[in-house]
């Protein structure tokens, strides 16, 4: 009787002890045509355009059927949980949005972007290759729906590409054969040895992640290539 008594006490503390999750520290929502945002963060909501904008104290967020709405004198920020799309880029958001501000209303998106479902008719900025970071115009790549196309240092490439359960196989690879030197009184990683390091991590399987949904990362063969997506 005694352990039993002493088995239900241990549960019950455990259950008072468990941690509850925190709500996001900052929303973003967006929109275009004009383009706005509205920043959720520090318990301030600040609106931003190429206007102006201003910054009022957040109240808190009441219930709504698929979501939630902050509502102050100025401003009025409906948030429904639905895809949603911008309409200028291949991004999509977990949440379709409504605000009236000043009594004007503003349609957008909201939340931070998701993964693609598909990487066909994407575009991405290579931002570092073997960990070294790299940038601009020679660092790029692009997804049609299946072949891959793009840049990364010096000489064009393409080839196709297959996606399934987060493996990306390519190849093989088809590239010109220029020899490209260094831009100068740029003192940036050479663009051959980040060609060469680039086409070894391509060719063959790749583990592909998100870590956010403008984020994707390939490892395999020996490296790794990041990438953001372009706008």
């Amino acid at each position: 009787m005694r352990i039993a008594v002493a088995i239900l006490l241990l549960a019950g503390c455990a259950t008072i002890s468990a941690p509850t999750a925190s709500p996001a520290e900052t929303y973003r929502a967006l929109g275009n045509e004009p383009f706005w945002t509205v920043t959720v963060a520090n318990g301030r909501l600040t609106y931003e355009s190429p206007e102006g904008g201003f910054s009022v104290a957040a109240p808190s967020p009441r219930t709504t059927f698929n979501g939630h709405r902050y509502e102050t004198r100025r401003i009025v920020l409906d948030i429904t949980h639905s895809q949603c799309s911008d309409g200028m880029s291949d991004r999509v958001y977990p949440d379709s949005v409504t605000a009236i501000v000043d009594g004007r209303e503003l349609r957008g998106c909201g939340g931070e972007p998701m993964a693609p479902a598909a990487l066909a008719g994407t575009d991405w900025r290579i931002v570092s290759i073997g960990g070294t970071e790299v940038g601009g115009e020679r660092y790029v790549l692009s997804f049609a729906e299946d072949r891959l196309s793009g840049r990364a240092g010096c000489n064009r490439f393409s080839g196709r590409y297959r996606l399934a359960g987060g493996t990306l196989t390519v190849g093989p690879l088809a590239m010109t054969r220029m020899a490209c030197a260094s831009i100068a009184g740029h003192s940036g990683p050479d663009p051959m040895a980040m060609e060469r390091l680039a086409t070894q991590i391509l060719e063959g399987e790749m583990r592909a992640s998100f870590p956010d949904g403008d984020t994707l990362v390939l490892r395999g063969n020996g490296g790794e290539i990041r990438l953001r997506r372009a706008i």
